[in-house]
């Protein structure tokens, strides 16, 4: 089975076919995602929220990003697999970026980076992209930096922030970035910078005018217990299905109708016999 390419994916968008992305942190949901038929897949630095506990994305390692990267890319066929460059692996100087996007290319096998900012990361887009790895920008709402931005809300609504976000989406895509990952901004934005792109814009919260969508997949399947955020949409209770198997598991044990004779291996009485005899 043929992997897609920044090339395929730059053909959907040509072709107005839409494109989706989900987010996956090991190799059973990578697999499950690519066998689905998602094109693009992301180790998203959200796994510190939703598969490792924390309370932001800003204690994520470039190491934990790597484990994790290892895992999906190894669970995938077919699906373009991106990977998110954690905080201060990319901001401070432009060597720094290259070294940590080629040691995650080189030890994940993943197929792409993708990075937070847009004109102030410019020189780090470049300098990876120059070195022959695919980069996906993300603007708007970026997590690293929610705090600075006055925390996790829409991006883009007044004339300047909106004239920046613009700015930057053509900066980026100028840069080498191949798509665009464009995060709670209004839909009407995030349109007006979907046509004037000529690569991929991926929208979450950002409206039906993008070329795609990306959700995070614990909220996609109801896993994560924490807020949602107003642009997830759930679309099963895997949670609730997969709490039940665990106390039908439990109940069945206390009550010793599991193992069943099915469940169990079976040896020679009389070997069995012997060998207490012979003690």
């Amino acid at each position: 089975m043929k992997r897609l390419t920044t090339l395929d994916l730059m053909e959907m968008k040509r072709r107005n076919e839409k494109i989706t992305m989900v987010t996956a942190y090991d190799y059973p949901t990578a697999e499950l995602v690519d066998e689905a038929g998602v094109e693009f897949i992301l180790v998203g630095d959200s796994l510190g929220m939703v598969v490792l506990g924390y309370e932001d994305t800003l204690a994520v390692t470039l190491d934990d990003m790597i484990h994790h990267g290892k895992a999906v890319t190894r669970g995938t066929k077919k699906a373009f697999v991106v990977i998110d460059m954690p905080f201060l692996t990319y901001e401070v100087n432009s060597e720094d970026a290259l070294r940590n996007a080629g040691r995650i290319i080189q030890e994940t096998g993943a197929q792409g980076v993708k990075l937070e900012g847009g004109q102030e990361i410019l020189q780090a887009v470049k300098s990876i992209t120059g070195a022959g790895i695919p980069v996906v920008g993300h603007l708007g709402l970026t997590p690293q930096s929610a705090g600075q931005l006055g925390g996790f809300k829409v991006q883009g609504k007044d004339p300047k922030d909106a004239r920046k976000i613009l700015e930057d989406s053509l900066a980026l895509e100028e840069a080498g970035a191949f798509s665009l990952v464009l995060e709670c901004v209004p839909w009407q934005l995030a349109k007006a910078i979907t046509e004037r792109l000529s690569i991929p814009v991926i929208g979450i919260g950002a409206g039906k005018y993008c070329d795609g969508q990306v959700l995070v997949y614990h909220d996609v399947m109801g896993l994560y217990t924490g807020k949602r955020p107003k642009f997830a949409k759930r679309y099963s209770d895997a949670r609730k299905e997969m709490f039940k198997g665990i106390t039908d598991y439990i109940t069945e044990v206390r009550e010793i109708s599991f193992p069943e004779e099915k469940h169990s291996f079976t040896m020679d009485e009389e070997v069995l016999a012997k060998v207490l005899e012979e003690l």
